[in-house]
């Protein structure tokens, strides 16, 4: 199939439900669980243990329903607030945020995060407008520029804008897939920028951001479900 042809997350039909079952699953048989699951959370984990990345305030921007990733960031943050574009979406995780078994949420603390599900507009110049939200010290965004932007101008456009919501001084932290032109969902291919490590990290340090932690991971399964070469983690903050 021509990669030009392949449907777009935020204009075609994208099933979140169906996306999260087929990647980020806690089954026994899901696949890419060392690349998407376990890489990207003990990155994670390491920069927040550390005291690298803190503060009160964490914006989320991610693909369809992933919340995955906020386990290893709620014992950080006074406050996570979820930005959706997808109606779908943000009806999947206020479904989510009532099964506390199927969240393993002892203490309630993902739980009480998906309590601030805010709807954007990445096509604003202020994304999040009329809404007017604190200065974040901290933003996620977990496999969601490399899926929305048709091409590289595009993708330095949309970090544009997220870095609108971040703080002088506050850290910003990148998981995506790189080498990719697309993932599959149902029987649906989705359009992916193929993006490589050097293109990111020039992308970052063009938007005036300093690079402070950069690990790629190399694929480890190997399927027709979607054609990534590899996972990038990228931290990086905003000098005051």
């Amino acid at each position: 199939m021509d990669s030009s042809t392949h449907k777009r997350y935020h204009e075609d039909n994208f099933d979140s439900r169906q996306h999260l079952e087929s990647y980020l699953s806690d089954k026994a048989d899901m696949i890419n669980t060392e690349d998407v699951l376990k890489f990207p959370i003990e990155n994670l984990l390491k920069r927040f243990t550390e005291g690298h990345v803190k503060g009160d305030i964490l914006i989320d921007l991610s693909v369809g329903s992933v919340v995955h990733h906020l386990f290893a960031a709620c014992s950080f943050f006074k406050h996570i607030i979820v930005l959706k574009m997808r109606d779908q979406c943000i009806i999947e995780l206020k479904k989510m945020g009532g099964r506390t078994d199927q969240l393993q949420d002892k203490e309630g603390k993902v739980r009480s995060a998906l309590q601030h599900i805010v709807k954007c507009n990445l096509e604003k110049e202020d994304i999040i407008d009329p809404i007017v939200l604190p200065p974040a010290d901290c933003i996620i965004s977990a496999w969601l520029l490399e899926i929305i932007s048709k091409d590289k101008d595009d993708y330095i456009r949309y970090l544009r804008k997220f870095l609108k919501l971040l703080k002088p001084g506050g850290h910003i932290i990148i998981i995506s897939s790189l080498e990719m032109t697309y993932y599959t969902v149902g029987n649906t291919k989705f359009h992916g920028l193929n993006l490589d490590e050097d293109f990111v990290r020039k992308a970052l340090v063009g938007e005036g951001l300093m690079i402070d932690s950069c690990k790629v991971k190399k694929r480890t399964d190997v399927n027709d479900y979607i054609d990534y070469k590899a996972q990038i983690f990228i931290a990086a903050h905003k000098e005051i």
